[in-house]
């Protein structure tokens, strides 16, 4: 388990919706730890909190080896994190005006857009059951896109209809 999330930490990078294909296709694809419906709803639950794929991986963890698991699959996954920030904080003064270093970066914007999508396609057949899953998502679309608020927002949104079975 540790050595499944230290190598999902050494991608952990855009953001944590970035690895939310690589985690699903290792975690309920080929390892099995969780099905389908478990992956969605550790996320759904991580999302309520600050640090997603964290919280997911916290989740896991816990799910296969208690509290410790829990424990260990955090600090697996931040370990790679934490050393590369620690070089690359190191070092950004001296390399952020090369037009290099600004080339890899520019690249690696449109790289994790498609992921982000590539997330939500992925998870879309198990989220969007139905007419009321599809409307929530449009308005949750809506919310975010046109009127910018706060993400918590349209996840309150949804928990409410989800609590009063409207979705």
């Amino acid at each position: 388990m540790c050595w499944t999330f230290l190598k999902v930490g050494c991608v952990f990078f855009g953001g944590g919706f970035v690895l939310v294909p690589i985690l699903h296709q290792r975690l309920v694809g080929q390892l099995h730890w969780l099905n389908g419906r478990e992956f969605l709803d550790g996320l759904a639950i991580s999302n309520l909190t600050p640090g997603p794929i964290a919280v997911l991986a916290t989740f896991v963890g816990y799910h296969l080896h208690g509290v410790g698991g829990g424990i260990l699959a955090l600090a697996a996954l931040y370990a790679p994190a934490m050393a590369l920030m620690a070089v690359l904080s190191h070092g950004y003064a001296r390399f952020k005006d090369l037009a290099r270093f600004q080339d890899f970066l520019s690249g690696v914007s449109p790289a994790v857009a498609g992921l982000i999508v590539g997330a939500a396609v992925l998870l879309a057949p198990a989220a969007l059951r139905g007419l009321p899953g599809w409307g929530l998502m449009a308005l949750a679309l809506v919310l975010l896109v046109r009127f910018h608020t706060h993400p918590a927002i349209p996840l309150a949104v949804g928990a409410v209809l989800g609590g009063l079975r409207w979705v």
